[in-house]
């Protein structure tokens, strides 16, 4: 499918900022440092920042708000009911840590909680799509959820080498997620390669009794809408360099740097600044892996022109 700029930026951002929501909500940063009031702001900003960017593939941004009405049934407007709910109890956690200078359990755990269902809420809009079935399976909100995690405790290391908490516990844990993540989407990968089409040409038609169906013709002469959005391609040999430079990018450099930040120990301007340069590199990976997740996407649909 086609990778739309906009969802890749939203998925990515907003997963790091719930991700360093999630490890403040635990209290894992001294409350009174700065840079633990910076790890606040940073996190509401870029989860507005991944918010907002969402908007940028509707075809009526205004008319957004809609979304909201369909809870019942929509995985997507259960991800903004839950966006919206979310941001009081991390908008109070920074109040206090910002202006009060403390930590507050209750407001925190729940911060913590509700951002992992918004995480999941949003894995579940593409996880519940039977018409992509490399999307439909329980791997897929895994994936979301680990890689939020990991995204938090890297850049809440950051944190933790500028001052804000401890310089060991916080990078080995982010080195742990980052491990897991990566393995796990190792195994989304393989799932997706072995896969045998539950809809092919022959059950979509349901021509299948009468023997194996050919297209004759495709059902528009031009491009359209399916075509450019669901007819999206991917060369393999380009598709296997950019895992490699994803897995590299996301989990190797990144893990390697905290490890040494680790072992060396301390806290300064020098260590903020690779914990950082860390966080930095590992959306770069995360984003090259959303953006393979679209990729090499296949919809069903696209059973009736051929591919």
């Amino acid at each position: 499918m086609h990778p739309a700029f906009s969802i890749i930026v939203f998925t990515t951002l907003s997963g790091l900022g719930y991700g360093l929501a999630a490890v403040l909500g635990l209290g894992l940063l001294d409350p009174a440092a700065l840079a633990t009031k910076c790890a606040h702001v940073l996190a509401l900003a870029l989860i507005s920042a991944g918010l907002l960017s969402s908007t940028g593939h509707l075809g009526n941004p205004q008319r957004a708000w809609r979304a909201f009405s369909q809870w019942r049934s929509s995985w997507l407007s259960r991800e903004g009911v839950m966006a919206i709910v979310t941001f009081v109890p991390l908008l109070v956690s920074a109040w206090a840590s910002v202006i009060e200078g403390r930590y507050l359990a209750l407001p925190g755990f729940l911060g913590t909680a509700l951002s992992l269902v918004t995480v999941y809420c949003t894995a579940m809009i593409y996880a519940s799509l039977k018409s992509v079935q490399a999307w439909h399976t329980r791997l897929t909100p895994a994936c979301y959820l680990l890689f939020a995690a990991a995204g938090g405790f890297v850049l809440a290391s950051a944190f933790a080498f500028a001052g804000g908490g401890n310089t060991v516990a916080l990078p080995l844990l982010a080195i742990l997620l980052l491990i897991t993540a990566w393995a796990t989407k190792l195994r989304w990968r393989e799932r997706m390669k072995n896969l045998v089409p539950l809809s092919t040409p022959e059950s979509a038609t349901g021509l299948g009794d009468i023997g194996r169906v050919r297209l004759f013709e495709r059902p528009h002469v031009t491009e359209n809408y399916l075509t450019r959005e669901m007819g999206f391609k991917v060369a393999r040999k380009h598709a296997a360099k950019l895992w490699r430079i994803a897995i590299v990018a996301g989990g190797v450099v990144p893990a390697l740097l905290l490890l040494v930040l680790a072992i060396l120990g301390g806290q300064g301007v020098i260590a903020a600044a690779g914990a950082a340069l860390a966080a930095v590199i590992h959306w770069g990976g995360v984003f090259v892996e959303r953006w393979l997740f679209f990729a090499q996407a296949r919809h069903a649909v696209m059973n009736y022109y051929g591919s």
